[in-house]
């Protein structure tokens, strides 16, 4: 990674108060993780207020988590229920006691590389050209669609560094995100491999775990997963097959209908587009796991049955499964 660009501000941790420090990538690259200690339990019950600055010991922590396969969904420097989830099942495939509590040993087992987390990237000709025009709300105005692609290169550039878009700006003050220039964002590492075996969506958690033929946790992300109005399936169910970038059919008969569209519509591709850009087709007739165009607010919403995870990790759960994976939803 090449030199970053550097911001000063007040960051405050979930727990602790600190001194001044720089959000930058030197900043999160050398932070603490032992100051976070004791935080993020998942069993407390309890969300941590956000405070107005991201921590940068809690962006490192979040990579690091993120790289090992246990998501805390987008990369924003605020602790809170997803990175205590992550912190869990980190503690699962580790052997270690799950309870959601990062301890010396979780930071111990995530410390195994000096390899940064952070460093910067440089905007090209090509990234800029790939953005398009706002996105309707309307699912019929997106029917006209040809694509539903990014609509800032902010948001494209959050996307790819699994970061939320805030962070992004914050990190990045001063840019103006104009070709060449170089902007700081989170080194999230390449996608995890391997074959699983058994997908478990946990509707009490709002967490969906995949497995090996050991039945070893292989990766875990949060997840939003159905609603009291349109909830998610029940039982043992199996995956049909994958589809990247798909076209999303929308049609009130058979699931929920959209504001006056009463007629079935096809809606365009896109990262954008309602099902994100990734489709794992379940047997279940019309429900699947699926990206989403606000990876924010994932575990933060109810979705319409299906599982919606952020675009990235619904992408990298999918190249591990092939049809007949079983899918089992857990109350």
């Amino acid at each position: 990674m090449r030199i970053a660009l550097t911001a000063f501000i007040i960051a405050v941790s979930p727990s602790v108060a600190f001194a001044q420090t720089e959000l930058s990538a030197d900043a999160i690259n050398s932070a603490d993780l032992s100051r976070l200690t004791g935080s993020a339990s998942v069993e407390s019950g309890t969300t941590p207020v956000e405070t107005d600055a991201p921590d940068p010991a809690m962006i490192r922590l979040q990579v690091l988590l993120d790289r090992a396969g246990a998501s805390p969904g987008v990369i924003d420097g605020y602790d809170g229920e997803n990175v205590s989830k992550a912190v869990r099942a980190f503690e699962t495939m580790q052997g270690l006691n799950a309870d959601g509590v990062l301890d010396a040993d979780v930071v111990a087992a995530l410390e195994n590389t000096g390899d940064p987390v952070a460093g910067t990237y440089q905007i090209t000709a090509e990234d800029l050209g790939e953005i398009g025009e706002p996105i309707p709300d309307d699912y019929e105005d997106m029917s006209e669609r040809d694509f539903l692609g990014y609509v800032t290169i902010q948001e494209d550039i959050a996307e790819r560094f699994h970061m939320d878009i805030d962070l992004l700006k914050k990190l990045n003050p001063d840019a103006s995100f104009a070709e060449g220039e170089q902007v700081v964002v989170t080194a999230y590492g390449p996608d995890l491999s391997g074959e699983v075996a058994r997908i478990e969506a946990d509707k009490g958690l709002r967490q969906v775990r995949a497995y090996d033929a050991n039945d070893k946790l292989v990766v875990a992300y949060p997840a939003t997963i159905g609603s009291s109005s349109n909830p998610s399936p029940s039982g043992t169910h199996e995956v049909l097959g994958v589809a990247e970038m798909p076209n999303y059919t929308y049609n009130p008969d058979e699931n929920f209908q959209q504001g006056d569209n009463a007629e079935k519509l096809v809606i365009p591709p896109g990262p954008n587009g309602p099902v994100g850009s990734m489709w794992i087709d379940l047997s279940e007739p019309t429900y699947g796991i699926h990206g989403t165009p606000e990876p924010a607010l994932i575990d933060k919403t109810n979705s319409h049955g299906c599982v919606r995870l952020t675009n990235w990790d619904a992408t990298e759960l999918a190249k591990m499964v092939k049809p007949g994976v079983e899918v089992v939803f857990v109350n």
